[in-house]
């Protein structure tokens, strides 16, 4: 939108310049036509002679006429064709300006988007190793726990029937005793009268 209304400022200003240099040609050649034919022939003033308190009518001196006043709207509409063109220009600057700092902001971001990617990325890879290592130690928790019970009720069964085992050893013991005097040839009677 600016840059359209800088490019139909710009031709607005030079279209003004190239129709006021041809009014200007135009007016210049009538004025060398009028004063070539002013000069060749005396002018009588015209009219009756200016009334008393009146001054003769003369040019002002400061006015510089009507080529002086198109010279000088050219010379504006340069000077305004001017000051567009650098404001365009430093529109422009700071347009340029300002798309680099988004790039640059823009490509710091993206990278600041990768790196804690990558961040995320191990990080949740190593939540998964860490889970994995939970369940690992949990089942073998779980394992020896199972194991410690078992090995509980063996001990309880052991200390339960101890006394009984060592009774039964004791009997055992006993009659394997009595099974060898048999054997050896000891007299069965002594036996039972020992029992």
């Amino acid at each position: 939108k600016e840059n359209k209304e800088f490019q139909t400022t710009v031709a607005d200003q030079r279209e003004t310049q190239k129709l006021l240099k041809a009014a200007l040609g135009v007016l210049a050649d009538f004025y060398k036509k009028s004063e070539a034919a002013s000069l060749m022939q005396k002018q009588e003033p015209v009219g009756p002679p200016p009334p008393a308190g009146f001054e003769k009518y003369e040019k002002n001196a400061a006015s510089g006429g009507v080529m002086s006043m198109i010279e000088q709207i050219i010379s504006d509409a340069k000077a305004m064709e001017a000051e567009v063109i650098r404001s365009e220009e430093d529109a422009q600057k700071a347009y340029e300006d300002f798309v680099k700092e988004t790039n640059a902001s823009i490509e710091a971001k993206s990278k600041d988007i990768v790196e804690k990617t990558e961040v995320r990325a191990k990080a949740e890879e190593e939540l998964v190793e860490t889970k994995e290592s939970k369940e690992a130690v949990m089942l073998e928790l779980e394992q020896l726990s199972n194991y410690n019970a078992q090995l509980h009720q063996s001990c309880d069964f052991v200390l339960k029937n101890f006394d009984l085992r060592q009774t039964a050893r004791d009997e055992e013991v006993e009659a394997l005793k009595q099974a060898k005097a048999i054997l050896s040839g000891a007299k069965f009677e002594e036996f039972l009268q020992s029992a």
